[in-house]
């Protein structure tokens, strides 16, 4: 599967990297995921591999968290459910947004198409990439570590009447990292491809231009649109504006929150 990757400049060195959200996107991963502990069982015996039936557990209690929250969002005001989903929504916002996309790096995606302002070079572009997916592996692995230590501790708090808030964010932590970790490891090895077949071309293999782009694991394509957006902002104190933002991403179909936080992000 290829994915759609945007990348543009925000703030001074503070750059932007969003996926383009596609309709099918939610709905995929949905239908892999097993959704009763059935089909969860089924599933595991059918598979002999452990790395995949772990995939699927973690991915079930994914799901299972999903409902919860959604449960939480729909509870009248007043209620304790109610405040302990506005307390979710503020510790939520505190995810960078780096994190934020690696997790959509997902496993199936096996290509990426790079779109960027035509202004950039293009090796300065992959460079950008590579570096932030090194830099979340290293990042979110330490954090995975820390979230699995923790896990037992805050577990201790289920004795108490009142909702274990600390473990349930301890766990959501614990597979945002994980998911974060796996999208900067498929992340590297798409770069890393990229840069072992432009070696082999330049040793000498002849393939022509067509073949090349429909083989190659990483497109970049400079957009003269996107050009556009940035010549016509004026950058303000904290960064690009959110006009200009909301306009970039209701054209490339883009979270405008998630963009919005690169601003203040190194």
């Amino acid at each position: 599967m290829r994915a759609r990757l945007v990348v543009f400049p925000v703030k001074g060195r503070n750059w932007c990297f969003s996926r383009s959200i596609e309709p099918s996107f939610s709905q995929t991963e949905s239908n892999h995921s097993p959704s009763t502990v059935k089909e969860l069982w089924k599933k595991i015996s059918s598979s002999k591999s452990s790395v995949n039936n772990a995939e699927l557990f973690i991915d079930f209690i994914s799901n299972k968290m999903n409902r919860a929250w959604m449960g939480l969002e729909m509870a009248p005001e007043g209620t304790v459910k109610k405040k302990i989903h506005g307390l979710g929504l503020k510790l939520l916002a505190r995810v960078k947004p780096s994190e934020i996309f690696l997790k959509s790096i997902t496993k199936e995606i096996s290509a990426v198409e790079i779109t960027y302002p035509s202004s950039l070079n293009p090796r300065l572009v992959r460079r950008r990439l590579r570096h932030i997916a090194t830099r979340g592996a290293a990042i979110h692995k330490k954090h995975l570590y820390g979230s699995v230590v923790l896990l037992p501790l805050t577990s201790a708090f289920m004795v108490l009447p009142l909702p274990n808030v600390p473990f349930f964010w301890v766990l959501f932590r614990t597979y945002s990292n994980w998911r974060a970790l796996q999208g900067s490891e498929k992340l590297l090895e798409i770069v890393s491809d990229q840069t072992t077949k432009e070696n082999e071309a330049e040793s000498g293999e002849s393939e022509s231009k067509n073949q090349k782009s429909q083989s190659s694991p990483m497109v970049l394509d400079p957009s003269e649109e996107l050009e556009k957006y940035l010549e016509h902002t004026e950058e303000e104190d904290d960064g690009m504006s959110k006009s200009a933002i909301s306009n970039i991403c209701k054209t490339y179909k883009l979270n405008a929150n998630d963009v919005s936080k690169f601003r203040h992000t190194m």
